[in-house]
């Protein structure tokens, strides 16, 4: 008996052995890692000349001319902004400017502030904001005006305000030419609504690669390739969902063309 329950115990602690010297192939125990790497960067535009004090009030259009008082201590149309050099991307030779808006349309580049403009008749959702000369929004509250507006026959009937949260694309846009004006690409927007620091987000889709912007400001968009580029905008709800609102998503398409060589003829 003493012999049998020895070889029991010899063979138990044999087979202990054998399971602890299993061994776990790597391939099954280790979580294999995937980091994607973006085609595009987006870094922080660095801080602009501040224009706290600039004001587009009075906004009337009347026989298909649109007419706005501008003011504020510093800031004037068809002035080069001050820190233009600095900023490294594509500027207006023509100077500070008004974007307008209208609907889902690239804006239009105004650099008086009375001008003719073509709006059709019905209902519209309209925003205007005064620009820097490269092209990035003012964004305070006293140097914008968004309305939704009634035209009739190339008259305002009617204004209201907009209650929707929307974001509004105004760069890039149209061709960009050479080195200096295609290496970085300002992209910018305009919030009217949404806070994105107080529950809501917004991505960047460029080119099919999608990005997460959390702060409302320009960024430096660097390595698109040269021809045809489209960037997606849309706002998001807090649980990461597009929101129904007013043209959202909004999509354009811009170019980036080499420096133009002399045919010679």
């Amino acid at each position: 008996m003493r012999i049998q329950l020895a070889m029991l115990l010899l063979v138990s602690l044999s087979l202990g052995s054998c399971k602890n010297d299993i061994k776990t192939p790597p391939e099954a125990s280790t979580a294999t890692s995937v980091t994607s790497v973006n085609k595009y960067t987006l870094t922080s535009f660095p801080p602009s000349i501040d224009y706290f004090g600039a004001e587009l009030q009075n906004m009337t259009y009347n026989e298909g001319i649109f007419n706005f008082t501008v003011g504020g201590e510093g800031y004037e149309l068809g002035q080069q902004t001050p820190d233009t050099e600095s900023k490294m991307c594509a500027n207006s030779g023509k100077g500070q400017h008004i974007h307008l808006i209208l609907d889902n349309e690239p804006y239009a580049a105004k650099y008086t502030a009375s001008f003719d403009y073509d709006v059709a008749d019905g209902e519209h959702y309209l925003l205007a904001f005064l620009s820097r000369s490269y092209h990035e929004s003012i964004k305070t509250r006293k140097a914008a005006i968004h309305a939704k507006i009634q035209v009739q026959d190339k008259k305002i009937t009617q204004i209201d305000g907009i209650s929707e949260a929307m974001v509004m694309y105004s760069r890039p846009k149209g061709t960009y030419v050479g080195k200096k004006d295609t290496e970085k690409i300002m992209l910018d927007f305009y919030l009217l609504n949404a806070d994105l620091a107080n529950g809501y987000g917004l991505s960047a889709n460029i080119n099919g690669e999608v990005h997460t912007i959390e702060k409302w400001q320009p960024y430096y968009l660097e390595g698109l390739p040269m021809g045809e580029n489209t960037i997606e905008l849309t706002l998001l709800d807090s649980r990461g969902k597009a929101i129904n609102s007013p043209y959202n998503p909004v999509k354009r398409t811009f170019t980036l063309k080499d420096d133009e060589i002399p045919t010679g003829k």
